[in-house]
């Protein structure tokens, strides 16, 4: 006896303002049907990452999952593009949950700004001169100055972006690990950064801050003259992913790793 198939799933349909973004979603939505946000099962995201990034950002009180298709210039987050099947894609893909990293950031003027990272918390030289910064683990102090052009502390799903360019590890999306990775250390010259436990509590103190001021990022989210910026993950806020089945986040992950 023949089972009969699942529910179709409610649908939302974001598009990148590229107009190839456009067009698909239109295209879709008419096909499948596209519900308000709020009603979705799913949001489809069509983009690329960074588009990606931004429609988790969007689903963070509800975190409904997201499926996103590549109609941008980068995809590593992205599942291909097909107009077929969608429903069917859907209900055999598989879930990738990640947690972000919540940042506060103490400025200059003595405010403080707060501002959630999917990818990685990073710090920045904001003239010529290299910044200089004091690293701090579970307050413990752990490097007492590192001259760079920053350093950043990246999850599991962002190791393959800023990380993975500025020469750091690559994480298995399911280690409990974070990366802390310098970009262009000069003193010391030789440090390549750590793999954090992700329980850590990061602290960056910036010294010299008005002969070398830094700005802090929270993926988009940019903060400019801090002074102290301070990072953990937040385990209770959790995001999911959805790629298809045979292409699993864990699966990019290695095959990156191992990439020419």
């Amino acid at each position: 006896m023949n089972e009969p198939p699942p529910p179709s799933l409610r649908l939302h349909f974001a598009a990148s303002d590229r107009p190839e973004a456009l067009a698909a979603r239109d295209r879709l939505a008419a096909r499948y049907g596209s519900v308000d946000t709020a009603e979705a099962d799913v949001i489809v995201a069509l983009g690329g990452d960074g588009f990606m990034l931004e429609t988790l950002h969007a689903v963070l009180d509800r975190r409904t999952p997201v499926f996103g298709m590549n109609r941008g210039s980068v995809g590593f987050l992205m599942n291909e593009f097909e107009e077929d099947g969608l429903q069917e894609r859907l209900a055999a893909a598989g879930r990738a949950v990640i947690h972000p990293l919540q940042m506060d950031a103490w400025t200059e003027a003595g405010q403080v700004h707060s501002g959630l990272a999917i990818n990685e918390v990073s710090l920045l030289r904001q003239t010529r001169q290299s910044a200089k910064l004091r690293i701090s683990v579970d307050d413990r102090v752990r490097l007492e100055e590192l001259s760079c052009d920053g350093c950043m502390l990246a999850t599991a799903a962002g190791s393959t972006a800023y990380n993975l360019s500025a020469h750091g590890p690559i994480i298995p999306l399911g280690a409990p690990v974070l990366a802390l990775t310098p970009i262009s250390a000069f003193r010391p010259r030789r440090w390549r950064g750590a793999l954090l436990p992700h329980t850590a509590r990061v602290c960056f103190e910036v010294l010299e801050p008005d002969k070398r001021p830094v700005s802090a990022t929270a993926d988009s989210l940019e903060i400019r003259r801090v002074t102290r910026v301070e990072v953990k993950e937040r385990r209770d806020v959790a995001l999911t992913m959805l790629f298809d089945a045979g292409r699993s986040f864990e699966e990019r992950v290695l095959a990156e790793q191992f990439a020419s």
